[in-house]
């Protein structure tokens, strides 16, 4: 009885927070195919390889790739309820590629951020953005409106930005497919090294919410 008592009192004020901090982070890459892993073996795609990294820094983490191959920001937005369950924590969005090769007009590529932002931060998910840089062939005009997109989206929302999702690895021959645009496992394995400082910072921002 005695024993039973005292660990009654131990449970009582054991901290709440380390037992929080334990709780592995519920996350979702919403992307295209850039974190999908097309051309890639499942265990080689970015969401797997950046929960794999964080693991080994001994951060618990719950991720689902919700990457889907040709998905526009439209296409995410469309499929937001679904891919990103009940009870997810934080959502990386990875969304863009497709709006700027197609030269989709960069109003409605910002509407459908603006609008998958809203939503999530409706549902109290924390938002990462990632940014991505229009290809040189649309002109000078258009770079410039869709390359301000994620900037201001960030701004306006209070939400963390990695400014550009293939820093170190766009038009480098050795680190991308035969396509030139989806990278080799080599190739996100920059991406994951390169995004870490961030991810890490998006991470500890969901945990102390959580006290």
């Amino acid at each position: 009885m005695h024993i039973a008592v005292l660990m009654l009192v131990f449970m009582t004020i054991a901290n709440p927070a380390w037992a929080e901090a334990t709780k592995p982070v519920k996350l979702v890459v919403l992307g295209d195919s850039l974190s999908a892993g097309l051309g890639l073996p499942a265990q080689e795609a970015f969401p797997q390889k950046l929960q794999k990294s964080l693991q080994a820094k001994g951060i618990a983490i719950d991720m689902i790739n919700a990457g889907v191959s040709g998905d526009t920001t439209s296409g995410g937005r469309d499929r937001l309820d679904w891919s990103v369950p009940e009870g997810t924590e934080g959502v990386i969005v990875e969304l863009g590629a497709n709006d700027a090769l197609r030269g989709i007009d960069p109003d409605l590529t910002r509407a459908a951020l603006t609008d998958i932002i809203q939503r999530l931060k409706a549902r109290k998910v924390a938002v990462m953005l990632c940014g991505m840089l229009a290809p040189p062939n649309y002109g000078a005009d258009y770079a410039a409106r869709f390359n301000s997109i994620y900037p201001e989206l960030a701004k306006k929302f209070d939400v963390p930005l990695y400014p550009f999702f293939l820093e170190g690895v766009a038009a480098d021959a050795k680190l991308n497919q035969a396509d030139g645009i989806h990278p080799t496992a080599a190739g996100v394995d920059i991406i994951v090294g390169n995004i870490m400082p961030s991810v890490e910072a998006f991470l500890r921002n969901i945990s102390e919410q959580r006290r």
